[in-house]
C-alpha cells in the first residue's frame, strides 16, 4: 500500500511538474528596438527574474499569469500571459525624466551612464526639444538646462551660448568675448565641428528641426576637447526607428509669417540606419527687417560593417539668409518702439550663409579591451554679412581629424582601468574682406551700396589638442578620474590692403588637467567631487594692431579653472530623478581694451588694442528634478511628469578694469569694475513645468520660465527688468489604418505678452536690446507618416 502511495506522489509531481511550461521572451527598447540587459521580470510569490546580456528571460508560465517589467528610465510594464507556448516580445519606452544608461559623448569611463560621470552635464532628449515647435534650439536651452542661456540676434540667426557666466562681451568697438560671434566654448555636431580653427562658433546653417540629442559639459572641457574654456555643446540628429522604414511630411506654422516644411526618409535594419531630411524654413519676421528664409538637406548613415567594425557618415547643406533689424537702444526698448536701427535697415543688414559640412567616422574593436574611432571632417562655407559697420565677405574652409582609442583593462578584485586617449586637429583657410557703403544718390530710397574696400585680409589658422584620461573603478562603485589635455594654436594673418605684410603668433603647451572622485551608493544616488581647467586662446582680429601695423606680442590666452561638488541621483522608487551642483570657476587673464589718446606728434591718431587684466569669480548652484508623479498602463492618464530647475549665479569681477577714448579722442576714461556683478547673467533663473499623457493619444505640456533682472553695463548702471513666460502646447497623436499615422499638434508661446529680448548686448550703449515678440505667440502643425 505504501509503494502505490508513492507511486501516486511520484506521478502527481511528474504531471505537476510537466504542466508548468517553460515560457520565453525578451525585452526590448519600444523606440530603438535594442535590448535591454537586465531588465528585471517580477512573478507574484517568485524571485525576480533577470534578462540575460541579449534582453532574453525564460520562466515557468501557467496561462493567466502576470508579469511586471521594469527597467531604470523607462515605463513599468504589466502583461498578462495568454499562451506559454509562444515567445513574447516586451517593448518597454523611455521615459526622459529617467537618468538613463545613456551614451556620454566622451567620457574614460567603461560605466556611460550619467551616475558615473563626476561632472555637470545636462542632456536634453526629444521630450525637452519638442515641448515648443521644435525650430529654435534657444527655447529648450533656457527651459531645461540650468546655468546655460542660449541667444539669438534674429528670427533664426546669430546664435550663442553663455554657459556659467562665460560669453558676452566686455568691450564696445574691440569687443573681446563679442556680442557678435560665440567664442569659449566647442560645438559639435553629429561629431564634427561646428566651431571653428580659431574658436569662433557660428550656427546660422544649423538645422535645429532634425536635433534628436543634445548633451552639454558646463565648465572648462580642456582635457577631452581642446580650447574650451566655458564648455562643451554635442548636437546629434534624429535617429531612426530600429527596423522600421518611414516617410514622412512635416508642416509647420505660425505667428509672423512662419512656415516650415520638412519631408524626411528613415530606415533602419540590424546593420544600418538611415535619415535623410529636407527642410524648407520661412518667416516674415517679428519686427521691422527681420525677415528669415532657409534651406537644410541632412544625410546621416550609420552601417555595421561586421562584429569588430562600424561606419558613420554625415553630410549636410544650408542656405540661409536672415535680415537684422539693428539693436533697439533702452529709449526705444522701453517705448515699444520696434522699428530697429536705421543703420542698419538702410545698409539692407543681413546675415547669409551658404555652406556645406560632411565627416566619416570609422570605428574598429581590435579586442574587447581596445577600440579606436576615427572621424575625418571638412566644412566649407561662404558667408556675408552686412551692418551699421558696412559689408564683409567671409570664406572660411575648415578640415581636420580626432581620433580617440577607448581602453578597458579588467584588474583583480573588482578593479578596472579604462580610458580615453587622442588627438584633435583642426586647420582653416579664410579670406575676409571689409567694404564701405554709402547712400546711391541716383536712387535715394534704395538700400545703400559697397564703394570700396576697407580691408582685406586671409588668415590660416591651425588647432591640436593631445589628451588623456583614465578612471580608476574600485569595489563599492567608487572611482577615480584623471586626465590631462595640451592644446596649441597657430595662426598667420595675411594683411593685402593696409600694410601689405604677413604676422604669425602661436599659442603653445596649454595645459588642462582635470581629476574628479565619484561614488555611487546602492545604485541609484552619486556624489562627486571634481577640479578642471581650461583656456581661450585669442582671435586673430586681437593679436594685430591696424593703426600701428605692429602685433600685440605680449597677448596671453585666458584660463578657466573650476571645483565643483555635486550630486545625482535616481529616488522614491525610480520616481524623482534630481542632478545639484556647487561649482566655483574662475577666470584669469581676461580681455580687455587699453585706449591710446592722441599726443602730438607722437600718437597721431587714437586707437584701442587687446591686453589681459583682470579675473572674474564665478559662485553658482543648478538643481534640475523630474518627477512621475502619476503613469498607468490603463485607465484614461498614461502619464503626469512634472519638472522643475533652479539656477543661482554670484558672479563678480576682480581687478577688472577697461579703457575707453574720450571725445575729443586726447584723454581716455577708465572704469573700474571691481566687485560688480558679470553683466548679461541674471542672478536667479527657474523654470517649472509638467509633460502629461492620455491612452487614447492626447499629450501636452504647460512652462513657466522666470529671468531675474540683470546688468546690461558692466558698472551696474543700466539693468534690464526681471520677466516670466508661460508657455503651453496640446497634441494629438493617432495610427490611420495599419501604416499611416499622424501627429497634431499646436501652441502658443508668452500667452500672457511680456516684453522680453531674445539677446542683450552688454556694454554697447547705447543700442543694447535685440527683443522677442511681446505679444502671444502661436503655430500649429501636423507630421504624417507611412510606416512601411
Amino acid at each position: 500500500m505504501k509503494q502505490f502511495i508513492c507511486l501516486i506522489i511520484l506521478i502527481n509531481i511528474f504531471i505537476i511538474g510537466f504542466s508548468q511550461n517553460k515560457s520565453s521572451g525578451k525585452i526590448i527598447d519600444a523606440k530603438t528596438k535594442s535590448t535591454l540587459a537586465g531588465a528585471v521580470i517580477k512573478m507574484n510569490g517568485k524571485p525576480n527574474i533577470i534578462a540575460d546580456k541579449e534582453g532574453k528571460f525564460s520562466f515557468s508560465c501557467e496561462s493567466g499569469n502576470e508579469i511586471i517589467i521594469s527597467y531604470i528610465g523607462y515605463d513599468t510594464k504589466k502583461v498578462s500571459i495568454k499562451n506559454c507556448n509562444e515567445s513574447i516580445e516586451i517593448a518597454l519606452t523611455s521615459i526622459s525624466n529617467q537618468l538613463e544608461d545613456v551614451e556620454i559623448t566622451a567620457s574614460s569611463n567603461q560605466n556611460k551612464s550619467m551616475l558615473a560621470q563626476p561632472v555637470s552635464i545636462t542632456k536634453l532628449g526629444e521630450t525637452e526639444i519638442k515641448r515648443g515647435n521644435g525650430l529654435f534650439l534657444d527655447d529648450a536651452i533656457n527651459a531645461n538646462v540650468p546655468g546655460v542661456t542660449m541667444q539669438r540676434r534674429g528670427v533664426s540667426s546669430g546664435q550663442q551660448f553663455n554657459i556659467r557666466g562665460y560669453g558676452n562681451g566686455i568691450g564696445t568697438t574691440t569687443r573681446p568675448n563679442s556680442n557678435f560671434d560665440g567664442q569659449g566654448y566647442k560645438v559639435y555636431l553629429n561629431g564634427i565641428p561646428v566651431t571653428d580653427a580659431e574658436g569662433i562658433t557660428v550656427m546660422d546653417d544649423i538645422d535645429f528641426a532634425s536635433i534628436g540629442d543634445v548633451e552639454i559639459t558646463k565648465g572648462p572641457s580642456g582635457t577631452l576637447y581642446g580650447l574650451a574654456i566655458a564648455g562643451v555643446v554635442n548636437l546629434k540628429t534624429i535617429k531612426p526607428i530600429k527596423n522600421t522604414t518611414t516617410i514622412g511630411q512635416d508642416v509647420l506654422i505660425g505667428s509672423y509669417g512662419l512656415r516650415r516644411y520638412t519631408t524626411h526618409l528613415q530606415t533602419s535594419t540590424d546593420k544600418s540606419a538611415l535619415l535623410l531630411n529636407y527642410g524648407k524654413q520661412l518667416s516674415d519676421g517679428y519686427m521691422n527687417h527681420t525677415s528669415s528664409k532657409k534651406d537644410f538637406l541632412n544625410l546621416s548613415l550609420d552601417y555595421q560593417i561586421n562584429g569588430k567594425a562600424s561606419l558613420a557618415v554625415y553630410g549636410g547643406y544650408s542656405k540661409s539668409y536672415d535680415e537684422r533689424g539693428g539693436e533697439l537702444t533702452l529709449s526705444q526698448y522701453a517705448n515699444f518702439d520696434y522699428s530697429g536701427n536705421p543703420e542698419y535697415i538702410k545698409r539692407n543688414a543681413h546675415s547669409e550663409v551658404i555652406s556645406f559640412r560632411g565627416g566619416i567616422a570609422h570605428t574598429y574593436a581590435f579586442s574587447k579591451s581596445i577600440a579606436n574611432t576615427t572621424t575625418l571632417f571638412a566644412t566649407g562655407a561662404t558667408m556675408n554679412a552686412s551692418s551699421a559697420g558696412g559689408w564683409t565677405d567671409k570664406n572660411p574652409i575648415n578640415y581636420g581629424l580626432r581620433s580617440t582609442f577607448d581602453i578597458h583593462f579588467q584588474m583583480k578584485n573588482n578593479f578596472s582601468l579604462s580610458g580615453i586617449s587622442g588627438i584633435e586637429t583642426q586647420r582653416q583657410y579664410a579670406q575676409i574682406i571689409g567694404y564701405n557703403m554709402a547712400a546711391n544718390l541716383s536712387r535715394p530710397n534704395d538700400y545703400w551700396t559697397i564703394v570700396g574696400i576697407r580691408s582685406n585680409q586671409s588668415t590660416i589658422s591651425g588647432t591640436s589638442s593631445y589628451f588623456t584620461e583614465w578612471n580608476l573603478s574600485m569595489p563599492k562603485d567608487l572611482s577615480l578620474t584623471a586626465g590631462l589635455g595640451i592644446s596649441y594654436m597657430n595662426i598667420e594673418l595675411n594683411d593685402k590692403y593696409a600694410v601689405a605684410t604677413k604676422f604669425n603668433t602661436s599659442y603653445t603647451g596649454m595645459a588642462s588637467p582635470h581629476i574628479a572622485i565619484n561614488k555611487i551608493i546602492n545604485k541609484h544616488v552619486s556624489l562627486y567631487a571634481s577640479y578642471s581647467k581650461g583656456y581661450k586662446a585669442p582671435v586673430s582680429s586681437y593679436f594685430f594692431i591696424p593703426t600701428t601695423g605692429k602685433l600685440n606680442t605680449d597677448l596671453k590666452p585666458e584660463i578657466g579653472e573650476q571645483f565643483e561638488i555635486g550630486t545625482k541621483g535616481s529616488v522614491l522608487h525610480d520616481k524623482l530623478i534630481y542632478e545639484l551642483a556647487i561649482f566655483n570657476s574662475f577666470f584669469t587673464d581676461k580681455m580687455y581694451a587699453v585706449a591710446v589718446p592722441l599726443n602730438g606728434s607722437t600718437t597721431t591718431t587714437a586707437y584701442s588694442y587687446i591686453a589681459n587684466g583682470g579675473k572674474q569669480n564665478n559662485k553658482g548652484i543648478e538643481l534640475l528634478l523630474k518627477y512621475s508623479l502619476y503613469q498607468s498602463e490603463s485607465g484614461t492618464i498614461k502619464l503626469i511628469r512634472p519638472f522643475a530647475n533652479f539656477t543661482y549665479s554670484n558672479f563678480k569681477y576682480e581687478g577688472y578694469q577697461f579703457q575707453k577714448l574720450n571725445s575729443p579722442a586726447t584723454t581716455i576714461s577708465v572704469a573700474d569694475y571691481d566687485g560688480k556683478a558679470v553683466a548679461g547673467v541674471s542672478p536667479v533663473v527657474s523654470n517649472a513645468g509638467v509633460d502629461f499623457s492620455l491612452h487614447n493619444g492626447l499629450y501636452g505640456n504647460v512652462s513657466y520660465n522666470y529671468r531675474d533682472a540683470f546688468p546690461v553695463t558692466s558698472d551696474g548702471v543700466n539693468n534690464t527688468t526681471s520677466y516670466s513666460l508661460l508657455n503651453a502646447k496640446l497634441g494629438y497623436q493617432h495610427k490611420l489604418g495599419k501604416n499611416f499615422s499622424a501627429d497634431i499638434s499646436a501652441g502658443v508661446t508668452n500667452i500672457t505678452g511680456t516684453q522680453y529680448p531674445f539677446m542683450v548686448f552688454v556694454n554697447q550703449l547705447p543700442d543694447a536690446y535685440m527683443p522677442a515678440p511681446y505679444e502671444a505667440n502661436y503655430f500649429g502643425g501636423i507630421n504624417i507618416k507611412y510606416i512601411f
